[in-house]
């Protein structure tokens, strides 16, 4: 298929200069862990301590911001919201089984990626806590003259001395080992098959201080990096070193101009970037969940990812500003189809995890190689894509081989639906995600053209007309009688229903998490079909305005009863949920770039403060929030897997990425502000830019972005050359 973009000129590109922010405050003390903490209805986003991409991460356990109380300090999550292993909790007096249940109210909470301080109030005491890549340090202040204990969270704690031993599973067969020493010899006390604790006769001190490494390999690996990573290190050492790691990657990015929320909010979205895939290669060896067992490396292993989430932005950021770490992380997928037999998609410490539909891996995949990312094996990549769309089933929320709902869309190209009030006859269906059939149809066309993509690369010509064949499939489903994708049943029948409001929880018989006005921009990777199907252009960006405007003819608590996961409302458009990123930025597609300026610039002022409500839904661990960074800059990549930016409106006026190889890109807007939103003329390295997009290659072989920036719309600038 030739891509839409074929017609968009290349420009030249110039040396591009660097630019400084508030001398004053360095970039990572703009971050703040604790915007998002409230959830509006589902996840809060929690405060994670962590070093980029590494694979211990603490945050204090409460149900959330609101909570005044702690239940315990785990020594490492093993996975992005879930996953609490060697959960502590200090304490002093007179100990009683209750005390193991009792929550602790906390007080002046410092938390920053690299530090945590609070002051418990109940026991008088003060938790600290530092990060390393596979180590920790928690530093407990207790009140002179008290016991002092630390209670545990199971049974199984061994001491020796100043050491601490200990071993558990995670998801039932994933081995996990802690090896850890104090600053002062430990008694482990055993009140029950369940309770343990720890006591510190030692009376000189009131600092109790527990240095600690995770492995999952093994106990000697554990204290292989124990003695690596932190040995005779302090505290503080450590920390300076985590702040520091922190500040490089803030720095990368740095911008003038703006508010100081909006910093805030920038910058904290930059971190939470950085807190999945995780490394979890020890040295040589790591733990595969995908073979079940150790296996020996050269490079790092990542895991933890949800391409469901993170294709759309995520891994687009990635690929910029961390090519090569892009490279190890699709590589460990690579391995983990070696290992598994199957390419995964959620692929998590223990496995790969059977969530949500698609196979936007491949998405991922096709993304990089056009990109330029070095692909180290993509041929083994490509056998696993392949196997995944012939072979294994869509059905939502379920891993292994195909059925017949799967043999029924290779025949007839679309997921077949039931109608309301049908038994479900499909026994592999999961009995609460449902068929999803519209939203699994649309998925796939856009999983399979990527396939076919890079199965042309590779040269594998008959796949790549099978697969560009099965890319066409959301045909199948467009009604042209009320310009929907709707379900059809397995007859060929259009199934009636209410797109906004049908398919009961989430919309899941039809639709996923969202509905039908969602879904409805569904076609990234070919949206001059797309507006060819809603009747050209201006009925296009009509459609636009109207998903903004259309009001949900509900209260919003009854439509939330229904899709809790459409937060971040305004009109039938959600922010709050990954299917919606791409969608206000296609009015540069249409020729109406100066509406992509106004909403974008209204989405971000409205539901990404820098406060505790600042993430309108699941953040789901850099997702939502890689899409605040590429809107705060300014552009963004609309469809993954064609190389190509289209141009918002940046809240900065200037910023300025640095990229591999020391190269930068800046990004100018003159006269930039609240009310200096609109474009008014652009230059791309000093040549006139009529276009509202830019290359790939532009943007990391080096230069400058000039925008003229006003307060009124200039209807003119991008509306007759665009990319189509």
């Amino acid at each position: 298929m030739q891509s839409p973009f074929c017609y968009l000129p290349v420009i030249a590109l110039l040396f591009l200069y660097g630019c400084s922010t508030n001398p004053q405050i360095s970039t990572e003390q703009y971050i703040d862990p604790t915007i998002g903490n409230i959830s509006t209805l589902l996840q809060p986003t929690r405060p994670v301590m962590q070093l980029p991409n590494q694979m211990i991460r603490v945050y204090p356990l409460r149900k959330d911001h609101t909570d005044d109380q702690v239940s315990g300090f785990p020594l490492q999550v093993a996975a992005h919201n879930s996953g609490t292993l060697f959960v502590v909790q200090p304490a002093t007096g007179k100990l009683t089984p209750a005390a193991w249940q009792q929550k602790q109210t906390y007080d002046r909470e410092i938390i920053h990626p690299w530090y945590y301080h609070a002051d418990l109030l109940e026991s008088n005491t003060t938790v600290e806590f530092t990060p390393g890549s596979k180590t920790g340090i928690y530093r407990f202040t207790y009140p002179a003259g008290m016991r002092k204990y630390l209670l545990l969270d199971s049974a199984g704690y061994h001491t020796n001395g100043t050491s601490l031993t200990a071993q558990t599973f995670y998801h039932d067969d994933v081995p996990v080992y802690l090896y850890g020493e104090f600053n002062t010899p430990v008694n482990v006390i055993t009140l029950t098959d369940t309770l343990q604790y720890l006591s510190f006769p030692d009376t000189t001190t009131n600092i109790i201080t527990l240095k600690y490494a995770i492995s999952y390999v093994s106990m000697a690996s554990a204290e292989n990096s124990f003695k690596r990573e932190i040995g005779n290190r302090n505290f503080t050492a450590v920390q300076n070193n985590a702040q520091q790691r922190w500040k490089e990657i803030t720095d990368q990015i740095r911008v003038e101009g703006g508010t100081t929320a909006q910093r805030r909010s920038f910058y904290t979205a930059l971190y939470r970037c950085y807190e999945r895939m995780v490394d979890i290669a020890e040295d040589t060896l790591y733990y595969s969940g995908y073979n079940k067992k150790v296996n020996h490396t050269t490079r790092p292993f990542y895991v933890d990812d949800a391409t469901w989430d993170t294709y759309q932005a995520l891994h687009p950021l990635r690929m910029i500003l961390h090519p090569q770490q892009e490279a190890d992380m699709l590589q460990s997928y690579t391995e983990m189809y070696r290992q598994s037999g199957w390419m995964p998609t959620f692929p998590r410490l223990y496995g790969d995890h059977p969530c949500m539909n698609g196979f936007h891996s491949t998405i991922v995949f096709l993304d990089a190689l056009r990109k330029g990312i070095p692909l180290t094996d993509p041929d083994t990549a490509y056998a696993g894509m392949k196997k995944n769309a012939l072979m294994a089933t869509m059905l939502p929320w379920r891993n292994g081989p195909n059925g017949p709902l799967d043999s029924f869309y290779y025949t007839h190209g679309y997921y077949p639906a039931l109608s309301p009030g049908d038994t479900e006859t499909v026994s592999t269906v999961h009995p609460f995600e449902k068929r999803q059939a519209v939203a699994v149809t649309l998925g796939h066309s856009y999983d399979d053209w990527a396939l076919s993509q890079f199965a042309a690369a590779l040269k594998q010509d008959a796949d790549a007309r099978l697969f560009a064949a099965r890319g066409e499939n959301y045909r199948h489903l467009w009604n042209p009688g009320n310009g929907f994708f709707m379900p059809k049943d397995a007859a060929g029948n259009w199934i009636n229903i209410d797109p906004a409001f049908d398919g009961g929880p989430g919309g899941r018989d039809y639709y996923d998490e969202n509905n039908g006005w969602t879904y409805l921009w569904q076609v990234q990777h070919n949206l001059p079909a797309l507006i060819s199907l809603m009747g050209g252009e201006k009925r296009f960006e009509a459609r636009l305005d109207e998903l903004f405007r259309k009001d949900p003819g509900m209260p919003r608590y009854e439509l939330w009863h229904k899709f809790p996961d459409a937060t971040g409302l305004v009109g039938q458009f959600s922010m709050g949920n990954e299917p919606g990123f791409h969608i206000p930025w296609l009015y540069n597609y249409a020729g109406a770039p100066w509406k992509t300026q106004k909403r974008v610039r209204f989405l971000l002022d409205l539901w990404f403060k820098d406060n505790v409500f600042g993430i309108p839904g699941d953040e789901d661990g850099g997702g939502m929030s890689a899409f605040v960074v590429f809107a705060s800059m300014g552009f963004y990549p609309v469809t993954p897997g064609i190389p190509i930016y289209t141009i918002g409106s940046p809240i900065f006026s200037r910023i300025t990425i640095t990229l591999p190889e020391n190269r930068r890109f800046t990004i100018i807007a003159n006269h930039c502000s609240d009310t200096n939103k609109y474009i008014q003329s652009a230059r791309l390295n000093g040549e006139v830019l009529t276009s509202p997009f830019f290359t790939h290659q532009q943007l990391t072989q080096g230069g400058t972005l000039e925008l003229e920036m006003g307060p009124s719309p200039d209807r003119r600038w991008g509306a007759s050359v665009h990319a189509l």
